[in-house]
């Protein structure tokens, strides 16, 4: 059976666009509750400025309070060499950084254009590296942005070969806005394995905006991609982009790996366990279907037992 690898974003991508602040607290039970999940990364903080994204402030406390588990890959965004100093003295096992693949989103979320960006991608790239840390990038908006529309295959897989170039060991085609539909997934993951070749690992970070994620996701996988990010519960979006919508949800991307013959190494039922009391501090009900109608055929059969 194949597996593929589940990086949980929902401590982070998850919840940098919620009203509610999470405490310090309550974010590292988040993520201790979905370290115990079989996940193999998590992505915890974002060593951001948090005058632009308060929902990630004390990045440094979050990490030095939750359970380090030795199976589990915890995960730390940043977007400077400040960023990735604060990273690397908090103890983080990942970094990922972010370029956005069009000028005018790149601006309202990097605050610079592409060409700075990629220059402070370079500038702290062997910080990472040097550290013995994982260096992940990920390419924003990679099939289409608010602003501008339609992305450029080549746009992509440019961004691509820089960020690989500079020692990235993972490229993540982020489909930011939940805009793409499967025929243009595997189009550009083809178009960037042929540029960055077979030994970067491929990932794709997928909303579920206009609900395509899901058969999105199906064919990252039939393409090749062996690593998927998803959010418990589908929480998520982002905050410098209209109208973008929650993440792909864990507990459903499991089962439907799951049911497809794919290995995760997930306990969905954990992870449905956590989605259900992660969505006690919303107001309104979050969008996972399967925390909603359970696993199957594991349902039918409690039904069938009751019914005796």
């Amino acid at each position: 059976m194949t597996t593929i690898d589940i990086c949980e974003v929902g401590p982070r991508d998850g919840l940098q666009s919620e009203a509610r602040i999470w405490s310090v607290e309550e974010r590292i039970d988040l993520i201790d509750r979905l370290s115990a999940t079989g996940v193999k990364r998590i992505e915890a903080v974002s060593f951001v400025n948090p005058k632009r994204v308060p929902q990630m402030a004390d990045a440094e406390t979050v990490m030095a309070g939750i359970q380090r588990r030795a199976d589990v890959s915890f995960v730390g965004l940043a977007l400077n060499l400040r960023g990735v100093e604060r990273a690397i003295d908090a103890g983080v096992d990942e970094v990922r950084y972010v370029v956005v693949a069009s000028e005018t989103f790149n601006q309202k979320n990097q605050g610079s254009s592409i060409a700075d960006t990629l220059q402070g991608y370079r500038d702290m790239a062997s910080n990472v590296t040097g550290a013995g840390l994982r260096l992940s990038a990920v390419i924003a908006a990679a099939f289409g942005c608010p602003f501008e529309g339609e992305v450029a295959v080549e746009t992509v897989t440019d961004l691509a070969r820089v960020l690989v170039s500079e020692g990235a060991r993972d490229i993540y085609l982020a489909d930011t806005i939940g805009a793409a539909v499967p025929n243009q997934i595997s189009e550009r993951i083809e178009a960037t394995r042929d540029v960055v070749g077979g030994d970067v690992i491929l990932g794709c970070h997928l909303h579920n905006t206009r609900n395509t994620g899901f058969a999105n996701a199906v064919a990252a996988v039939e393409a090749g991609v062996r690593l998927l990010d998803s959010s418990v519960g589908g929480i998520g979006g982002c905050p410098f982009a209209p109208r973008a919508t929650g993440n792909i949800a864990t507990e459903d991307l499991c089962f439907l790996l799951r049911n497809m013959g794919y290995k995760t190494g997930v306990d969905v039922e954990s992870v449905i366990d956590v989605a259900q009391w992660a969505e006690s501090f919303f107001e309104a009900p979050l969008s996972g279907q399967v925390m909603k109608a359970g696993l199957f055929p594991e349902s039918a059969k409690v039904s069938q037992e009751a019914a005796e």
